[in-house]
């Protein structure tokens, strides 16, 4: 009695398993949620809310809680340092704002000089830094005349 297999000539051979493209997907997936949290990073910071020191808790979006990023120019004598903590006073308009800056600004961060401070105003009227931008040349005031303010009122000239 012959047991060996038969070979059908016409017939088809037997389907061959395709293997998955997991390396391929896992890749994919991968890139897309890089991608998404750069995205909600840089919207993140696009959305803040620009406020002057006199507008803060007076103009509609400038409230507290909220994510702002305030001009106003370094009162002199204001700047303290406790533990980690920098703060100091901004003023633009004839207002003032307490800031609470984590860290050392650095930098050319001084008394007497315009900034933008990013971060939240607190229930408690501190407004709670998270980064700051310095301005560090005459170039901006000299094209941009009606955004900076001069501050003679708030730090003594230099002579």
């Amino acid at each position: 009695m012959d047991l060996s297999p038969r070979h059908d000539e016409a017939a088809p051979p037997p389907p061959t398993r395709r293997r998955k493209p997991w390396p391929a997907i896992v890749l994919l997936v991968v890139v897309l949620a890089g991608g998404v949290v750069l995205v909600t990073q840089f919207l993140g910071s696009a959305i803040d809310y620009y406020c002057n020191v006199d507008e803060v808790g007076t103009k509609d979006g400038c409230e507290e809680g909220r994510r702002l990023r305030v001009q106003g120019t370094v009162e002199a004598g204001s700047i303290a340092t406790e533990g980690n903590a920098t703060t100091f006073l901004i003023a633009f308009g004839g207002e003032e704002l307490m800031v609470r800056y984590d860290g050392d600004p650095g930098g050319v961060f001084q008394e007497c000089i315009p900034v933008v401070v990013h971060g939240r105003l607190q229930s408690d009227g501190v407004f709670d830094g998270d980064r700051v931008e310095v301005k560090h040349s005459n170039e901006y005031e000299a094209e941009n005349p009606d955004r900076v303010d001069d501050s003679n009122d708030v730090c003594p000239e230099t002579p």
